[in-house]
C-alpha cells in the first residue's frame, strides 16, 4: 500500500512576532518544516504534499530542491479545509499520513507504527495522555474505543476532564478522505472546518479508529511562540544528548551541548561543555573536543584532541592531531595524521602533510604542505592578489621562519629553510636557505624626539 505524506504548513504564526513564516523558524539549525520533510523522506513516501499559505514564496524557496508537491491554501479556514485543498492532487488509492509543519520532532518509528496500526481499520491517529490537557482536543472513548474528538472550546465540563488528547497526526485511507472531506461543516464554536470531524464520519460508517502513543512526549509538541520553540529546542537537544551517551559518548554536561545535524561517533569520544555540532560530522575513537568549539560538516579521525574555542567548517582531520585552542579550519582544510595546529592558526583550502606543524599565529590559505614541515609563528601565505587566488607549495621537512610572508604562486622545495622576517616571492630550491629582509641600520646615541612643552 502506497503512502502519501500531507504536511499542513500554511499558518502565519502571529505569536512568533516574526517576518519569517512559523514553519521556517529554526529548531536545531533546521527549519521546523525541514524536520518534517526529512522524516517524510525516510518513510519513502510515494508523494509529499505540502500545503502552504502565509509567506508562500519564502516557504517554497526554502525547499526548492526537495521533491515536493505544493498546494496553496489561499484562506485559512481550518485543518479540514487545509487537507481538502489537496484532493485534486491526492491519489485515491493508498493511505495518507497527515502531519503539521510546526510539529517537527515526530519520529519515523512512531509514524511507521501508526501506518501499521491503521492498515486494517482505514483510519488511525496518534494520541497522548497529559496531566493537564487544557486547550487540546479530547479523545472520547466508549468501552475503550474512540467515539469522537472534541475540541476544547466545544467540550463539556465532563469531557474537559479527559486527559487523553489528539495530537493532530493521522493516517487515513485516501479513498475515505475523498469521501469525507467534501462533507465537512464549519458549524462549531470557531467557525472552522475541523479535520477531527472525520472521526465521527468514520464511526458513522462503522469503522474502528486505531490509535497509538509516541515513545516520547516531545515528539508531538507543536510550536506557536518563541517560548515554546526554546522549550522544544532543549527537549530535543536533551534527547539527542541522551542518545549519544547511550552510544558511549562522554558529554561533560549534556545540558550544555547542541547537535544541529548528524554526528557519527566511535568509542570513548569526549565532548566538553558548550560545544555545537552542525551538519554531517563524524568523530573517531578517543576524539576529545574542548569547551566552546563549533564543528560543522567535519570528519575527525581517532585520537585527535581539539582544544577549546576552535571553529571547524567542512574540514577533514586525520588521527592523533593536536589542534587549538582558538584554531580555525575553513572549507577545504585537510590535515593528515600527527599534525599540530596551534592557537590562532587559520587553515583554508589547504592540505597539511604527516606530522607538520603550525603552532602559533599563522594563516595558511590555498597551500599544499608536505610532511614533517614546520611553519613559524606569524607566517602567512599571501594567496590573493586582489582578483585571483594563487597556490603556495611547501615540500617535506621544510622550515619556514617566524613572520614570513609567502607570496603565491611560490614553491618551497624539500628540506629548504627560510629566514625569520622574510618575504618570499620566488621559488626556493630543495635544501636551500632563503632570506629576504632589509639590512639592519644602527645609529649610536640616538636622541628620540621629545614632546614640545606648551
Amino acid at each position: 500500500m502506497t503512502t502519501t505524506v500531507i504536511i499542513l504548513a500554511a499558518g502565519k504564526g502571529t505569536r512568533m512576532r516574526s517576518n519569517l513564516p512559523k514553519v521556517l523558524q529554526p529548531l536545531a539549525g533546521r527549519p521546523l518544516l525541514g524536520h518534517v520533510i526529512e522524516t517524510a523522506k525516510k518513510l519513502q513516501a510515494a508523494n509529499i504534499i505540502t500545503i502552504y499559505g502565509h509567506g508562500g514564496d519564502l516557504v517554497r524557496n526554502a525547499f526548492n530542491q526537495e521533491k515536493i508537491e505544493w498546494v496553496e491554501q489561499t484562506e485559512q479556514l481550518g485543518t479540514g479545509h487545509a487537507v481538502k485543498v489537496t484532493l485534486p492532487v491526492l491519489a485515491k488509492e493508498g493511505v495518507s499520513l497527515i502531519l503539521s509543519g510546526d510539529v517537527p520532532c515526530v519520529q519515523q518509528s512512531t509514524l511507521q507504527k501508526l501506518v501499521e496500526a491503521s492498515t486494517e481499520t482505514g483510519i488511525g491517529l496518534v494520541t497522548l495522555t497529559l496531566e493537564d490537557s487544557t486547550g487540546y482536543g479530547r479523545i472520547v472513548r466508549k468501552n475503550g474505543k474512540i467515539q469522537a474528538i472534541v475540541e476544547h472550546k466545544d467540550a463539556t465540563e465532563e469531557q474537559r476532564q479527559i486527559k487523553e488528547i489528539n495530537t493532530g497526526i493521522y493516517c487515513v485511507s485516501n479513498a475515505k478522505l475523498h469521501e469525507w472531506l467534501p462533507k465537512l461543516s464549519n458549524e462549531n464554536a470557531q467557525g472552522e472546518y475541523y479535520l477531527t470531524d472525520i472521526v465521527a464520519m468514520a464511526i458513522a460508517d462503522g469503522m474502528e479508529i486505531a490509535s497509538i502513543q509516541p515513545e516520547f512526549a516531545f515528539e508531538v509538541e507543536g510550536v506557536n511562540d518563541r517560548i515554546q520553540l526554546a522549550a522544544l529546542e532543549r527537549e530535543f537537544q536533551q534527547h539527542q544528548a541522551k542518545t549519544l551517551m547511550q552510544q558511549g559518548v562522554h558529554l561533560i554536561d549534556p545540558s550544555r551541548f547542541d547537535l544541529r545535524g548528524q554526528l557519527t561517533v566511535g568509542k570513548d569520544v569526549r565532548i566538553d561543555i558548550n560545544v555545537i555540532i552542525e551538519g554531517e560530522c563524524s568523530f573517531g575513537d578517543n576524539v576529545e573536543i574542548g569547551a566552546g568549539c563549533i564543528i560543522k560538516n567535519t570528519q575527525i579521525a581517532a585520537n585527535t584532541k581539539v582544544q577549546p574555542y576552535s571553529v571547524f567548517d567542512s574540514a577533514v582531520v586525520g588521527g592523533n592531531v593536536q589542534i587549538g585552542p582558538f584554531a580555525r579550519l575553513r572549507p577545504g582544510a585537510q590535515l593528515s595524521d600527527d599534525v599540530h595546529i596551534g592557537n590562532f592558526v587559520e587553515v583554508k583550502n589547504s592540505s597539511i602533510g604527516l606530522g607538520s606543524k603550525a603552532n602559533h599565529f599563522a594563516y595558511l590559505g590555498d597551500a599544499e604542505i608536505g610532511s614533517g614541515s614546520n611553519i613559524g609563528a606569524g607566517t602567512i601565505t599571501c594567496n590573493y592578489d586582489g582578483a585571483n587566488k594563487h597556490k603556495t607549495i611547501i615540500g617535506d621537512e621544510v622550515f619556514i621562519g617566524t613572520n614570513n610572508s609567502l607570496v603565491a604562486p611560490v614553491k618551497i622545495g624539500n628540506g629548504a629553510t627560510t629566514g625569520a622576517g622574510s618575504t618570499i616571492t620566488r621559488d626556493v630550491a630543495e635544501h636551500a636557505l632563503a632570506v629576504e629582509r632589509s639590512q639592519q641600520f644602527t645609529k649610536e646615541n640616538y636622541q628620540r624626539p621629545q614632546k614640545v612643552k606648551k
